[in-house]
């Protein structure tokens, strides 16, 4: 890379640092990958910036692709290389964005870890009835109950839950704002929480699960009191709580067969994010298959 490339590759990074509030992890990340780029054209005879084109551009995209890298690790690569030209872009120092229009190869979805339905029950059957222990309870019920995300949970204040109607106003991803269902045993061990709230919480917190200090319970506490509760319960498994929200998607579709209702319980915008579900209710009926039919059983 020449000196003068450089140069404006640190103007970028100081773009990033003081305009886009950017993070060291995401500094680094981005510097590494250009850093790489900047090889790339090195290699091809592009020493600047600005001679890169979109066949240079899919030549390096192709040669991450078949030096084994992780789909993964090409999207965020082209991420970076994509917002670094966006900005030379900005700068005046190209008139187009070689990596717009690319795309890497796509990543192989996961299925989600999920619980079945008697760990889910004995995860949530906590004995106790210390303050802290009656809080949990009711967090663990609600996680369950109403397939919540971690922020949202946390982010719930008292005024939010309405045991009478058996309900609870959620904001979820993007503010949006959802009423969801809360059950029969959630809303037990929520009156429980109630009563015994005010003993911890500040006069004006309006949080609804707050901590021993009297202020709003954060998603990390949360983390490790699932952990400790998953140990205490003689669960095997590293239990966290987006895996509650998976198995409650996954019991919910294996009973109704209704995606749509699950796609609304759970605040999906794209009802493609939900269909992932699917596969695991495929995955059980495959189980049942496999085992159950007289042509699909394994000779001994």
């Amino acid at each position: 890379m020449d000196k003068q490339a450089e140069e404006r590759l640190d103007d970028y990074f100081d773009a990033l640092r003081n305009e886009k509030r950017a993070s060291p992890q995401t500094l680094t990340a981005y510097r590494r990958d250009l850093d790489q780029l900047a090889s790339y054209c090195s290699e091809q005879q592009a020493l600047q910036w600005r001679a890169a084109d979109t066949l240079l551009a899919r030549k390096w995209l192709a040669g991450l692709h078949q030096g084994g890298l992780s789909p993964s690790s090409i999207q965020r690569m082209l991420s970076s290389a994509r917002s670094f030209y966006r900005w030379l872009v900005r700068e005046g120092e190209v008139k187009a964005n070689p990596f717009d229009g690319l795309k890497a190869p796509r990543k192989p979805r996961k299925l989600p870890d999920t619980l079945d339905i008697d760990t889910v029950l004995k995860l949530v059957s906590i004995e106790g009835d210390d303050d802290l222990t009656i809080r949990d309870r009711a967090i663990l019920e609600l996680f369950y109950s109403s397939g919540l995300r971690l922020s949202e949970l946390t982010g719930l204040d008292i005024n939010d839950i309405d045991v009478h109607a058996a309900q609870a106003r959620v904001t979820g991803k993007g503010s949006r704002t959802r009423i969801v269902p809360v059950g029969r045993a959630a809303c037990d061990a929520l009156r429980n929480w109630m009563t015994v709230r005010p003993k911890l919480a500040d006069t004006a917190e309006p949080a609804l699960f707050v901590s021993r200090r009297g202020t709003r319970l954060g998603v990390r506490s949360v983390e490790q009191r699932l952990k400790h509760w998953a140990a205490r319960q003689g669960l095997d498994r590293n239990v966290h709580p987006h895996m509650l929200r998976h198995s409650f998607a996954s019991h919910i579709l294996e009973s109704s067969g209704d995606l749509r209702a699950v796609q609304e319980l759970l605040g999906h915008q794209n009802i493609s994010t939900t269909q992932i579900y699917t596969h695991l209710d495929f995955q059980h009926l495959a189980k049942v298959y496999d085992s159950a039919h007289p042509r699909a059983k394994r000779k001994r």
